[in-house]
């Protein structure tokens, strides 16, 4: 026995101190070194102490806040008439001290004054906290509030941008994690209680589960998915189902056997889930005892005895209601019922968020549809010139909501010569569309109007747009397919092309060459009037093709323009016998195969044959 004990000894741990060894914590300076801002209060709300992160939170001093009524150190902000910070901060404290719990506020508006007289606005995350004595009295408040001004900006303008219907906002908002980790926190406390409150933490760490689900949900029937799976889960019901209020009613969901499930519901049905969704809650605890009533039926069909429906409610407005049910009986203590309205809070907060991002792309589903039929009606046909073969392709980015400014035309001009036309208004918006049509039209009255080269018509375009203040910056192409006798004779043409700012034309000969009809770049339309505009040609031969394109062929974000511009001259080397037609999909499909940008392309080639038979 003694060898043993001595091999019990050994293998102990040794070096534990007991607590006399142990130095004696400084309890006030924790509390003035901690990180978060907290303020001591009197039961009554004057100030007792403030640790060092809250005065620098708030640019005062100990001196000046110890023994002061808490709102005559932090008045409202006389200029924000709106302001209710005060009102919101004392029933917040007084139902700390009332009901002697923990008191988490939500997101607030609180101006803070600054030593010169002038006010800066900010917003917080408060918590308070009652201190009690050994007798159970609350002897202070404790305070935490969290300066989230930086968060609460981003927000808002990540949320203005989404209404500008440029970037829907990804983020997920942080106050929802801020929950969770609260709830996460009561989770700890309630391990240590009671078998009611071990069941109300398990709910709650559903409930964290279930909140950062909803956060990824994109769809109303996701959200639901998602709503059903986790809430069953964490409540440990046998029946789930959510009414959302629509412009014919309410419709009502339930998840059976992985699949949803809806059907219209009366909005004044005396149905829990329709009255709930009036605004009233409703909680039955054995419907059992009473199966003749409408409740006891309902029971029956659904093979349930206890059910609570809840409103669903998101700024103040009613969206429908939230319902789940036992097939049990089911007392709901007042835990359970915060528990649930936690639930239907969070559902409701989820319910509001999808049903936005969903209207806003419906919206711009709608506008890129209008938009882009708009365009397409301004990209006419091709004509079909003697000897020669056009192709015509306008491909719009796969984005929402986004239109370009790309055009091609091609039409014979009234000397007979083949015009080819392409071009890019700066933007990706129904304003770009619009002066895209405009440009179009114009320019092609201004060439049927000279009947000149095309630096010219380039030009007169040019101070057109600088007489009629059209500031948009255009990149244009403009191109003329001619002949004369001697050329006719001899089989050639000429193409003679002047460009405003964009991309060179790739040419694919005969001689089986691809190469890019690169000169000195000049200015865009619309950045100086008069600019000296300047023609360029090159001699075409049968069995030529000619490719004019805008930069969404060739643009790359991880990728140089000289790069995008090898790769074309790349896969134009490898296309070069495709008949022109086949030509321009197979280059959209090899340059863009992601459909990042909006592309407009004009392919022409000179035929070794005669003119294509009629029909």
């Amino acid at each position: 026995m003694a060898a043993g004990q001595e091999r019990a000894d050994d293998d102990g741990d040794t070096g534990r101190r007991t607590p006399e060894e142990l130095p004696v914590p400084d309890f006030a300076r924790v509390f003035d070194e901690a990180p978060a801002p907290f303020l001591l209060l009197t039961p009554d709300l004057v100030i007792v102490h403030a640790n060092r992160a809250r005065l620098e939170a708030t640019a005062t001093t100990l001196e000046d806040t110890v023994g002061r009524h808490l709102f005559d150190v932090f008045p409202l902000n006389p200029d924000d008439p709106g302001a209710d910070g005060v009102r919101n901060l004392a029933d917040s404290l007084g139902r700390a001290r009332d009901t002697r719990r923990p008191v988490t506020m939500a997101i607030q508006k609180y101006d803070i004054p600054l030593p010169d007289g002038t006010w800066v606005e900010r917003f917080w995350s408060p918590y308070n906290v009652p201190i009690l004595d050994d007798e159970g009295r609350v002897v202070l408040l404790l305070h935490r509030s969290d300066d989230i001004t930086d968060y609460v900006r981003d927000r808002d303008e990540a949320r203005l941008e989404a209404a500008r219907g440029q970037r829907r906002v990804e983020q997920v908002q942080a106050d929802l994690f801020q929950r969770t980790r609260e709830l996460e926190g009561r989770n700890a406390e309630l391990r240590e209680s009671s078998e009611r409150e071990r069941r109300t933490a398990s709910s709650l760490a559903g409930l964290a589960a279930t909140v950062s689900a909803l956060a990824a949900a994109e769809t109303t029937p996701e959200l639901l998915e998602l709503l059903f799976d986790h809430g069953r889960a964490a409540l440990q019901t046998d029946t789930a189902a959510v009414a959302l209020a629509g412009p014919d009613g309410l419709t009502l969901t339930e998840g059976r056997e992985g699949r949803l499930v809806s059907a219209d519901l009366d909005p004044s049905s005396p149905l829990p889930m329709a009255v709930a969704a009036r605004g009233e809650t409703v909680l039955v605890h054995d419907a059992g005892t009473r199966p003749d009533t409408e409740e006891g039926r309902l029971a029956r069909a659904l093979g349930i005895r206890s059910w609570a429906a809840l409103p669903l409610r998101a700024g103040g407005r009613l969206l429908g209601s939230w319902t789940v049910g036992w097939a049990g009986a089911r007392a709901f203590e007042e835990h359970d019922v915060r528990v649930l309205e936690a639930y239907a809070a969070q559902c409701a907060q989820a319910v509001e968020r999808v049903t936005r991002l969903e209207a806003e792309r419906r919206r711009a589903s709608e506008t890129r549809s209008l938009a882009e039929t708009l365009q397409r009606s301004m990209l006419t046909e091709p004509p079909e010139p003697d000897s020669l073969r056009i192709a015509v392709r306008y491909r719009p980015a796969a984005r929402e909501a986004q239109v370009g400014g790309d055009w091609y035309d091609a039409f014979l001009s009234p000397d007979g010569a083949t015009t080819l036309v392409v071009g890019d208004v700066t933007g990706h918006d129904r304003t770009a569309a619009a002066v895209m049509g405009q440009l179009r039209n114009m320019l092609r009255g201004v060439v049927h109007a000279l009947d000149a080269p095309p630096a010219r018509a380039l030009a007169t375009l040019d101070r057109a747009l600088h007489d009629l203040g059209m500031t948009t910056l255009v990149t244009a192409l403009l191109a003329r397919v001619e002949q004369t006798p001697e050329e006719a004779a001899a089989g050639l043409r000429t193409l003679r092309w002047s460009n405003a700012g964009h991309l060179p034309p790739l040419l694919l000969a005969a001689d089986g060459t691809v190469r890019l009809l690169e000169r000195r770049p000049e200015l865009p339309l619309g950045v100086d009037s008069p600019a000296r505009r300047t023609d360029a040609t090159v001699a075409l031969h049968p069995g030529d093709t000619v490719v004019l394109y805008t930069d969404g062929l060739v643009e790359r974000r991880d990728a140089t323009l000289d790069d995008g511009f090898e790769r074309l001259v790349a896969a134009g080397r490898e296309v070069r016998d495709v008949p022109v037609h086949d030509l321009c999909d197979v280059l959209l499909a090899r340059m863009t195969p992601e459909f990042a940008d909006d592309v407009a392309l004009v392919a022409l080639h000179v035929s070794r044959e005669g003119p294509p038979a009629a029909g």
